[in-house]
């Protein structure tokens, strides 16, 4: 992996490292029926890319699971389509309420493997059009 704390290009390379690692466990996480942390990691990978935007423009970025935030500090907010913002919307909470055994249950309720395969396709659509800004 790249060296978070060298160039801008290598720290944001750094952080694209990451995120396609998390989408990938995300997709083995399908397969193995682990929905939960599906939308865990799909967030993750979707945070992950956001930073390594921000981390471009030569800034380290915040310890911060606010997806939207995050956008704003890539500039990308306003350029979003509203499909990716719901998609960060929807992704946002799963940070957070993944990890938590009071809201697994009810998160366990409403990721199926439908929802999941979808956070998968909609999280890969998000992850390179990303690339693509970088």
């Amino acid at each position: 992996m790249s060296d978070p704390t060298s160039g801008e290009t290598e720290r944001s390379g750094y952080w694209i490292e990451l995120a396609e690692y998390d989408l990938e466990t995300a997709k083995a996480m399908l397969q193995t029926s682990r929905y939960l942390y599906v939308g865990f990691m799909c967030q993750q990978t979707v945070e992950k890319a956001l930073k390594a935007v921000i981390a471009k423009g030569g800034i380290f970025p915040p310890k911060t699971h606010d997806l939207v935030r995050l956008a704003e500090l890539g500039n990308l907010n306003n350029i979003l389509s509203d499909d990716q913002n719901h998609l960060l919307d929807e992704l946002y909470p799963l940070s957070i309420e993944a990890r938590y055994p009071s809201h697994k249950e009810m998160l366990s309720r409403t990721l199926n493997r439908h929802t999941c395969a979808a956070y998968i396709t909609k999280t890969e659509a998000m992850l390179q059009w990303i690339k693509e800004k970088l």
